[in-house]
């Protein structure tokens, strides 16, 4: 009975110490849960790794989870950010925040889309678009610029999500980039003129606009795309693809494994596991119909492309840079009463 009782022994001290304890990941997603919980429930599945999930709210997208994993800085949670945009994982890299990983599926990306030290990884993206309501909208007037969103035909009636947060801050900071301050200043004044309408998130414009509270707005094709697949009386302008004009903004999602997180080879399954063309072909099927950027991927989006229309050629590192002036501004000049 010796051999027994000194199982029973082992078996307590493992339970007394954690040993079989199941291995988990602690996951920040910024991308709407309702696209990212089924990713990560699915790699839970296949690999038994408990992803534990804290996502953002809709008003405070990416900065609220940015926020959170700077001040937890001395002492980690997070090991994965799943965020849904490229502008505050670079601010976070800026840090030195996020840990270097190569992850193997990464040489089928663009390299523009990757950073060169593994610090980040770019995939899933989608375009900044206008959505129209076609009842409030003749063809003849629909719109071809997001400059259109201060046309004064439409005082009061475009609307956009507060350029604090979220895809909409991304937006805002490359314009600044790209345009120069005096010209993104400008912008915004002439949107602020016009009374343009700041709502909570880029799916409350799409919402609104698809119910006929505004003729158009500036969203996300993810948002948009659901608005036309319901069946409502919308459409998606890609804008400004002229020659000589700005191009598509086109955002792809992020993720980063925090620099001494808690579980950093959880995080490293998870991260290969998101790079995976599986994952992007279904984020590409699913109702946001995000557009793969992995070139193992053959699913045909269900929305333009960088490779269909014009896109914004944007340095986002330098738009990181330019992130603090630019909210500086919309938030003194812009939102003020």
């Amino acid at each position: 009975m010796k051999w027994w009782s000194g199982l029973a022994i082992a078996a307590l001290c493992c339970s007394l110490c954690g040993c079989g304890k199941q291995p988990e990941v602690v996951v920040y997603a910024a991308l709407d849960r309702e696209f990212s919980e089924p990713v990560l429930n699915e790699f839970t599945q296949l690999t038994k790794i408990k992803t534990l999930g804290k996502y953002d709210l809709e008003s405070t997208k990416s900065v609220g989870l940015t926020q959170a994993i700077i001040s937890e800085a001395d002492r980690p949670r997070c090991d994965v950010f799943w965020n849904n945009e490229i502008l505050n994982t670079l601010r976070l890299a800026e840090r030195g925040l996020l840990d270097a990983y190569h992850s193997p599926p990464e040489e089928h990306y663009p390299e523009l889309f990757r950073s060169q030290d593994g610090a980040w990884h770019g995939f899933a993206a989608r375009a900044r678009i206008l959505i129209v309501n076609k009842h409030l909208v003749d063809e003849v007037d629909m719109p071809k610029s997001i400059r259109d969103l201060a046309n004064p035909k439409y005082q009061k009636r475009t609307a956009l999500a507060k350029p604090l947060f979220g895809t909409t801050a991304t937006h805002a900071a490359c314009l600044f980039t790209v345009w120069g301050d005096e010209e993104a200043k400008s912008f915004f004044m002439s949107l602020r003129k016009n009374e343009v309408q700041v709502l909570g998130g880029n799916k409350q414009v799409a919402e609104s606009v698809a119910a006929g509270k505004y003729a158009f707005g500036l969203t996300d094709t993810d948002d948009a795309i659901i608005e036309i697949e319901k069946g409502s009386p919308v459409v998606i302008v890609y804008p400004d693809r002229g020659d000589g004009e700005l191009g598509t903004l086109f955002i792809p999602n992020t993720l980063a494994i925090i620099k001494g997180c808690p579980h950093p080879q959880e995080a490293r399954r998870l991260v290969d596991y998101l790079l995976s063309a599986g994952v992007e072909e279904t984020l590409a099927k699913g109702p946001s119909a995000q557009i793969p950027l992995s070139k193992l991927v053959t699913t045909r989006p269900r929305v333009e492309t960088p490779q269909t229309v014009k896109a914004m050629a944007v340095d986002f590192a330098a738009a990181a840079k330019r992130w603090d002036a630019a909210a500086k501004f919309i938030q003194e000049q812009f939102l003020a009463p």
